[in-house]
């Protein structure tokens, strides 16, 4: 396959890396030049070869996302239902008792991938971290959408079990646990070989409450091992909070600082709920240090909480104590730059100043951030020798009008309006706004019939055998035929 030489002539603005500052720097009127093998030039005219030209003035060129926390399996499907629900004994939560009955059959669950990974291309993301269970097409699909991928198969020991809606109970099977522990380290072996040298494996107790302590730190202690990342939800809710406390008297982070699970290789998804958080109990404030000195990172994802009333107190709090963080986007609408605008919004609401954070701070999160979660230096960035992971940014768009600051109005205006291509390892995985190599078009056809298969198990599934109409209520009353 021939090697194109691509050249951005004359980028209006470019997103570029300072290394001489060690951060992201506005450049204007340069070239981007890029192939396979990289990024090979940013800065004034490029004199050498190029294959392919593409015009620059109306372009911002930025580096591609790297989410690091998302997820494929059923989300896809779940659009539309749980949105005005929650468990109010659970601090209005919906995860346990509705989000829960929601499962995609194995004929969705293709779809959800592609629909999920279309979206985040085509919001700016280049890399992305998929924690789910494995099916027959995972790994191929996220081998042919050109993404840069993590795998990250999950599995536990407890499922969770709702009483009523007023207990959150689990159902312990250490046995099970185990199998499912083992299937993960089978597949993260031949996700690490794949030949597009995109993909890699990630270890993933799913939730440190649905974990026994040795499980955690026998799958730690392995993925270190292997020299691999290693992602677990903690943190996430209140009540898991609550049941951390009743089982060990600790929040999350200090359960993981006891079993020695803290550390610069792993991943802590949400971590919202430490000991400063308004909503908990505690009063002290050490779980922010203990992050920070570990060198542990924190996947934040605040549209699919913001939904039920939740945020992390703060993300500019996050930031200023030291801690690495990186932006996911968890479930739908899998679009990254809608999660770094309510980041934005939450970060400020809950730090109760507009100078909380900053869209700079914001943006490194997205890519820096993500990148150093991650072990990575080469992605991220702009810069010659880093790999060539980069979005072009359609300056001319209604929405990106009058430019005075190109991420301000990407972020807070256009949003994935703007993103116009999109390319992996030099190659193009949007062009022209169009997903290059997945179908999905066809994969949205799927999903009406695919949510209706869904809704009828979840009635059949409900403990207290409700109808769809009591679960996920319509937003209006629907008017009477006559």
């Amino acid at each position: 396959m021939t090697n194109t030489v691509t050249a951005v002539r004359r980028a209006a603005w470019v997103v570029a890396w300072d290394e001489s500052t060690s951060q992201h720097v506005y450049m204007q009127d340069v070239d981007i030049v890029f192939s396979k093998d990289g990024i090979l030039h940013v800065g004034p005219a490029y004199e050498g070869h190029v294959d392919e030209v593409i015009a620059g003035a109306s372009l911002m060129v930025m580096p591609g996302f790297v989410n690091v926390h998302c997820h494929s399996g059923d989300e896809p499907i779940a659009k539309g239902l749980f949105e005005d629900v929650g468990t109010a004994a659970l601090w209005g939560n919906a995860l346990y008792e509705y989000s829960a009955l929601i499962d995609a059959d194995d004929d969705a669950k293709a779809a959800c991938q592609t629909i999920m990974l279309g979206d985040l291309m085509r919001s700016g993301v280049t890399t992305h971290l998929d924690i789910a269970s494995p099916h027959s097409k995972w790994l191929s699909l996220a081998a042919e959408s050109g993404l840069r991928a993590y795998l990250a198969p999950g599995f536990r020991e407890a499922q969770w079990r709702m009483a009523g809606s007023h207990r959150l109970d689990f159902e312990w099977n250490k046995a099970r646990g185990r199998e499912r522990y083992a299937e993960a380290l089978a597949f993260v072996d031949q996700a690490c070989t794949h030949p597009s040298g995109r993909i890699d494996g990630v270890i993933a107790p799913s939730q440190i409450e649905t974990c026994s302590e040795e499980l955690i730190q026998d799958a730690v202690a392995e993925a270190r091992r292997r020299g691999m990342r290693i992602t677990i939800h903690a943190a996430q809710t209140m009540a898991e909070h609550e049941e951390l406390l009743r089982r060990t008297g600790e929040t999350a982070p200090a359960l993981l600082e006891r079993l020695g699970v803290l550390g610069p290789d792993l991943i802590l998804g949400h971590c919202i709920f430490l000991d400063h958080h308004t909503w908990t109990r505690q009063r002290s404030r050490d779980d922010l240090a203990r992050l920070a000195r570990s060198g542990t990172s924190v996947a934040h994802c605040p549209v699919t909480f913001a939904r039920s009333g939740m945020t992390l107190e703060s993300l500019g709090a996050y930031c200023r104590a030291g801690v690495n963080v990186g932006i996911g986007t968890d479930s739908y609408p899998f679009n990254m730059l809608e999660e770094l605008r309510e980041a934005l919004i939450c970060s400020r609401i809950a730090g109760r100043s507009v100078f909380d954070l900053d869209t700079g701070s914001l943006v490194s999160a997205a890519t820096l951030g993500g990148a150093k979660a991650l072990g990575r230096s080469d992605i991220g960035r702009l810069a010659a020798g880093a790999k060539a992971d980069l979005t072009l940014v359609d300056l001319s768009h209604p929405a990106m009008q009058p430019v005075h600051d190109p991420l301000r109005n990407l972020i807070h205006c256009a949003a994935e309006r703007a993103i116009r291509d999109v390319y992996v390892d030099g190659d193009a995985v949007v062009k022209g706004h169009r997903i290059v190599n997945l179908d999905y078009d066809g994969a949205i056809r799927e999903l009406q019939d695919a949510q209706k298969r869904a809704c009828r198990r979840a009635e059949q599934d409900d403990p207290q055998g409700r109808s769809l109409s009591t679960l996920a209520p319509y937003s209006l009353p629907l008017a009477v035929r006559g």
